[in-house]
């Protein structure tokens, strides 16, 4: 083949990236004047991963542990350098190096589009499906969020199953590299909830694969594709097995682990998270029609609307529902489901939904069946704790579901199917224009096969716009009994209280009936243009070009309402995740005061900062100087102005008792719930709290000192022997931790021999810190108990006693301790996971691997293809 021909033929996809890259830059327009977008959960991710990057950008290592959250938890899902990064090279490709949040978008449209080519769509078509995907209106809100590892597996999921999807259709070879290639980045993205829920997808797709070969007598083609699938499966495992097997083997400690308490509803717990916990945000069965009409339970917000309502009213402050809905900062802030809160519904188009249908009566073959029932499964089992029976068989009884929280999530495959089987329909009628002729019988009526699929979707919407009451309530369960209790507890309020529930659902009726209008009015559109097409008064190009535009009206102004030009700031704004407030800088000012020796130190760190900053705010140097004292001392700080779990700023410039992240120790939440959010100050001393963030009065915060917190290490002269973790946990509302040990008795033979003995003498410090290593001076005459007030965590930390490998164990239910010998000794902990060393030697042989097989495989495609050419001549 000429050049010529091989550029021409490239057109249609080079234009596709063209296409796309215009797209990105348009929807996320102030990119182009320098600003950035401010996401949420990115902002609370550099809380935990901050003294992990600082350690490494000055050590050259990496921590694998940060204290910074939580007491401490090891890096394996904040921030660590994996061998497997090498092959996040191609990801940057598939970027083209474009700016946040540009970039993302991009990774969506390119894996959609490559999904799309894999089946054989019409390029052109292509881009309309990509366009459906990326557009997803969750998939826009979780790049505004920062859920971005969420976002890099979602956009790796589809060309991972085009892959598969490939092997199935017996294209072997090409079809496993691609598969391979793309779990491998899959899996590197870490989001393993997200992986998990595309497993189970493909497992519908496979059991109708294999009914289908089974009746076709071909199931020798059917475990030939498994093997190659299971060998896809493997390489991409032991590429990212380094962060897969370490995750695991910490999962066990988590909140996904089980409990070793028996306290508590044994009905809610699983072997991984509680029931009621898993399922806290589980779609409702009403809320399910967002699919169709966004607006179905409102956009963004909490279902509280109505306690704000009362209150503004009764304060003056408006003195209607229509004032408070005429509130410009309650845009699209409406909720009256009832989860938590929400960003936004689960929009997948209203066009969409309508092709989707049309697809299961008009594409034929296994995989629309198998798209079908992942799409009903999901759906199911998004219902969470509304559809307990199905959601308790799955947390109880299959493997790894109940590790994973926020069960609505599972839409993603939702998300997926509706717009791959809507294409594929779409590529249908392209090719069978005359498949819109057949028709259905039922009995002896026959119906045009459009009729049922426009009945469905938006007669149904025609339904709900003209008689909303029927079947959807407009009220959250929160706002409903808040409204009753003010009724009861004040029968005078009655009239007034029900005069604003009649207003309020008659806003929220005008809220919805908007969207099921413009829904109806997209299946509308798509009804007319496939019909324009059937009846050839336009072409095949020109009915591409009409679905793309229909597809991006529909979804582009939905994910407007939650991420737009004012979700984005100057980028000076964005030097720090968080400003120190005026509690951060007056811990400095007191760590500084009863540690002098600090202060060159801290100066330098200043210097430093403003050197390659020169437009330095005070704020950056402040941070710059907290930064330093983070890695030169060791204390913790509670901070009781923001949700304790729920907040990583205090992290961002301090060791602090809480933290954000959704796999921190099982063990330190249990003890936040039993003694730290209860003010058992015992627990908060002995976990070295030096300070408090407390509130003022007058608002703000400041930080308030604790004289009575014990330090780093100290020594104690008892200890207490218990049975199990229900008496470990318990025996700590009543005891002196400055004293006395609480151990286990799994831990008893590490006590054997130990005798109390008074020397006054005594002496252990901390000498040096790190996050992966601390090290302490001790000297006493005698055999001396020591408690470290570090978390306790195994396999990963080792002591040292004069640099030989000592025995510690667990005591207080967290920390660590250990008997030290008399004399004086260099103590040393250092964290060293066997695991993760011998899982990056497995990383890279599987690296080299597939690299190999890469080669091999262009090599032999080469040679096959001059062969063939060589036979033709």
């Amino acid at each position: 083949m000429s050049f010529k021909s091989i550029f021409k033929s490239a057109i249609p996809y080079l234009a596709s990236i063209i296409i796309f890259l215009i797209i990105g830059f348009i929807y996320f327009q102030p990119v182009l004047e320098g600003k950035q977008l401010r996401k949420g959960d990115s902002l609370n991710a550099w809380g935990g991963k901050k003294e992990i990057i600082d350690f490494r950008n000055a050590t050259g290592e990496d921590p694998l542990w940060t204290n910074s959250m939580f007491g401490g938890m090891p890096a394996y899902q904040i921030n660590v350098d994996y061998q497997a990064k090498d092959m996040y090279f191609f990801k940057q490709l598939m970027e083209l190096h474009t700016p946040d949040p540009v970039r993302y978008l991009l990774l969506y449209l390119i894996g959609f589009y490559i999904l799309m080519l894999s089946l054989r769509v019409n390029p052109w078509l292509a881009i309309a499906g990509a366009v459906a995907y990326a557009f997803s209106t969750y998939f826009i809100i979780i790049i505004g969020a920062g859920h971005l590892w969420k976002v890099n597996a979602l956009a790796f999921i589809p060309p991972a199953l085009g892959g598969i999807l490939m092997v199935f259709r017996g294209r072997y070879l090409w079809g496993g590299l691609l598969a391979t290639f793309f779990l491998i980045l899959e899996l590197y993205s870490n989001h393993i909830q997200m992986t998990y829920y595309f497993a189970i997808m493909v497992f519908c797709l496979v059991i109708f694969e294999f009914y289908h070969r089974f009746k076709q007598k071909e199931l020798k083609q059917f475990f030939r594709a498994i093997a190659v699938l299971l060998a896809a499966s493997f390489i991409a495992i032991g590429v990212n097995n380094t962060n897969l097997y370490n995750s695991y083997e910490y999962s066990k400690s988590t909140i996904r682990g089980k409990s070793e308490l028996t306290i508590g509803d044994k009905n809610n717990k699983t072997a991984g998270l509680d029931k009621d916990y898993a399922t806290q945000w589980s779609y409702g069965l009403q809320e399910t029609l967002s699919l169709l009409i966004p607006n179905v339970k409102g956009g963004a917000g909490s279902p509280q609307e109505a306690v704000q309502i009362v209150n503004y009213v009764s304060g003056g402050q408006i003195k209607k529902v229509d004032d408070y809905y005429a509130m410009e900062q309650v845009d699209n802030h409406h909720y009256w489901g009832n989860q938590p809160f929400t960003s936004g519904p689960v929009y997948v188009g209203a066009l969409l939904m309508f092709l989707f249908v049309m697809g299961l009566f008009i594409v034929p073959g296994r995989l629309k069946w198998g798209l079908l029932t992942a799409t009903i499964l999901s759906i199911m089992l998004s219902w969470g704790h509304n559809f307990q029976a199905l959601t308790n068989f799955f947390l109880d009884y299959v493997p790894l579901y109940n590790k994973f929280r926020v069960v609505s999530s599972i839409l993603i495959v939702v998300e997926l199917c509706v717009p791959l089987l809507a294409i594929l329909a779409v590529k249908k009628i392209i090719e069978e224009p005359e498949v819109l002729k057949r028709k259905i019988a039922f009995g002896s009526f026959k119906l045009n096969i459009g009729i049922i699929p426009l009945a469905l979707t938006g007669g149904l919407a025609l339904l709900l716009y003209l008689v909303p009451n029927l079947g959807l309530d407009f009220m959250s369960d929160i706002e409903n009994n808040y409204l009753a209790q003010i009724k009861s507890a004040n029968p005078d309020a009655i009239g007034f209280i029900s005069q604003i529930h009649t207003d309020l659902i008659d806003a929220r009726i005008s809220i919805f009936r908007a969207d099921a209008l413009r829904s109806i009015a997209f299946i509308a559109l798509g009804a007319a243009l496939l019909f324009l097409f059937y009846r050839k008064m336009i072409n095949t190009k020109l009915m591409i070009l009409a679905l793309i535009v229909l597809i991006v009206a529909d979804l582009w102004p939905v994910n407007k309402r939650y991420l737009n030009n004012d979700s984005f700031v100057a980028k000076k704004d964005m030097k720090l995740a968080f400003n120190p407030t005026q509690a951060d800088y007056e811990i400095l000012q007191m760590e500084l005061k009863n540690h002098p020796e600090l202060g060159a130190t801290l100066q330098k760190a200043a210097a430093d900062y403003k050197k390659e900053n020169r437009k330095a705010n005070q704020y950056e140097t402040i941070a710059a100087q907290l930064w330093a004292l983070n890695m030169n001392s060791n204390y913790r700080v509670y901070n009781k102005t923001a949700g304790t779990f729920q907040n990583s700023s205090t992290s961002y410039f301090h060791k602090s008792i809480g933290g954000y992240h959704g796999a921190k120790l099982r063990r330190i939440q249990e003890l936040y719930d039993f003694h730290i959010e209860k003010g058992n100050d015992k627990v908060l001393n002995m976990l070295n709290a030096r300070y408090a963030i407390v509130p003022k009065k007058e608002g703000g915060s400041q930080a308030v000192y604790n004289p009575d917190a014990l330090g780093c290490v100290w020594l104690v002269s008892s200890f207490k022997m218990v049975d199990n973790a229900d008496e470990e946990i318990m025996s700590l509302n009543a005891f002196d931790p400055a004293k006395e040990l609480i151990v286990d008795k799994r831990f008893a033979d590490q006590l054997k021999g130990f005798t109390s003995r008074a020397d006054s003498l005594s002496i252990i410090k901390m000498t040096h810190y790190a996050p992966n290593g601390i090290q302490y001076d001790y000297q006493s005459n005698v055999e001396q108990l020591a408690v470290f007030s570090e978390i306790y965590y195994q396999p990963g930390w080792n002591a040292y006693i004069d640099g030989k490998l000592s025995p510690h164990f667990r005591a207080n239910y967290v920390l660590r301790a250990m008997k030290v010998p008399a004399g004086k000794h260099k103590i040393e902990f250092k964290f060293e996971p066997k695991a993760f060393y011998v899982g990056e030697k497995i990383s890279l042989v599987s690296m080299i691997l597939f690299f190999a097989m890469a080669l091999g495989a262009l090599a032999w495609t080469l040679k096959s293809n001059r062969k063939a050419t060589s036979d033709e001549s």
